[in-house]
């Protein structure tokens, strides 16, 4: 069923044509956009999203909290920006749009302050540090604005720069956070009190779905990398990073959710803060087998030491990519089945090629989200398993 409705909401992003643009502003920009392309549909999905897409034109708006340097604060609902087709706002607000979903900023200063009608999108090719990308526009006032790239930390590297604005606006993905949070902060007072109040008694309950993997968690997980005597310090964080990682894959399947563990933005803190965690725990043995490794020849120890270095930081970047990877290729693999509807209908050219595609994609993505929940279990248990792996080595003491 699940797979069913993620079909129809692709199948209403792509249905409506140019009813919200005016007749004399379409141009081969607009006509381009209704050509159902894969690769971008698949990007969007598991974007992080400035307002929740439901079905059709219906968005539920989330607060956009956005800075530009010597302009200000603007806050607004994005609901402001009258988003219809694809998620692309007919308004701009403060020279903010929203394309695909997405809050972007208008670089170009000539453009008038206030509420402003968008007419239209268009994107060209252009070369950028040796490359070629794409650059999005927006059409007002029989003009073509060329708009800000999103803010990124990259320095270039992953396509990213410097950019006119910073968005620190309550995105798709927060939401999804909050909400597991607020859950998990409601199932574990549940088995607080549950303890508190059937002392002595066998689990019930929420406390018997919990309790069994909290111990797998001790008894498999911490005591075995960590040690019995050290277990204790590190077990609340291995829990947190357990559940919250496992509920947020789970919740992610659900297709109005905003899909964060396969965001790499939220991989990368995870690591990062995983990593200070780890190296701030490390005791003198772990840094001494780092940069000095005794009883190691001074020859061997030139050729050890760089790589132990390295180590330090291939370790949280492992497990950054790792989860990013693997959650964001299942949600890629489940558009791509679900684009078969439009490959093999001619975009709705063929109502009996759209038909053997909507039979393919309803039982390729239901087999891919059987897939996709056990990977929700394997990845929260693969990124907890490595972490008490990592607090096992930082804090193991070393004898001669």
């Amino acid at each position: 069923m699940l797979a069913f409705f993620v079909s129809l909401g692709v199948v209403g992003f792509a249905q409506h044509g140019d009813e919200h643009q005016p007749k004399e502003q379409a141009d081969e920009s607009s006509v381009h956009e209704e050509v159902f392309d894969l690769t971008k549909e698949a990007l969007g999905h598991i974007a992080n999203a400035n307002a929740i897409h439901v079905f059709g034109d219906f968005f539920i708006p989330l607060p956009a909290i956005l800075y530009a340097p010597g302009h200000g604060w603007s806050t607004f609902m994005t609901s402001k920006f009258d988003a219809h087709h694809h998620g692309n706002a007919t308004k701009a607000i403060d020279h903010y749009v929203m394309l695909h979903g997405v809050v972007h900023r208008i670089a170009d200063e000539s453009f008038p302050y206030g509420e402003v009608p968008i007419t239209g999108y268009t994107h060209k090719k252009e070369e950028k540090n040796g490359k070629e990308v794409e650059v999005a526009y927006a059409m007002a006032n029989g003009k073509e604005y060329k708009l800000d790239e999103k803010s990124t930390l990259d320095g270039g590297m992953l396509g990213g720069g410097k950019t006119s604005y910073m968005d620190f606006s309550i995105s798709k993905g927060v939401v999804t956070m909050f909400l597991v949070l607020l859950l998990f902060i409601w199932l574990f007072r549940s088995v607080v009190k549950g303890y508190e109040r059937n002392k002595g008694k066998a689990p019930s309950g929420v406390q018997s779905l919990l309790e069994p993997i909290i111990l797998f968690i001790r008894d498999e997980v911490a005591i075995p990398f960590i040690g019995k005597d050290k277990y204790e310090n590190y077990f609340p964080y291995l829990l947190t990073i357990f559940f919250f990682i496992l509920g947020l894959n789970l919740v992610g399947q659900f297709p109005l959710a905003g899909n964060v563990t396969g965001n790499f933005s939220f991989t990368m803190v995870l690591a990062i803060v995983t990593a200070l965690y780890v190296n701030f725990k490390g005791n003198k043995s772990y840094w001494e087998h780092i940069f000095w490794m005794p009883g190691v020849p001074a020859g061997i120890k030139l050729i050890l030491t760089p790589v132990e270095i390295l180590g330090v930081f291939i370790k949280p970047f492992t497990l950054m990519l790792r989860l990013f990877a693997n959650i964001a290729a299942g949600h890629i693999a489940l558009v791509a089945f679900v684009g078969l509807i439009f490959i093999f209908g001619h975009s709705g050219e063929s109502a009996f090629g759209a038909g053997a595609g909507t039979g393919m994609a309803f039982l390729l993505s239901m087999f891919m989200m059987a897939i996709e929940l056990l990977v929700a279990f394997v990845q929260a248990f693969v990124f907890t398993l490595l972490t008490a792996s990592y607090f096992g080595m930082a804090t193991e003491e070393h004898h001669a």
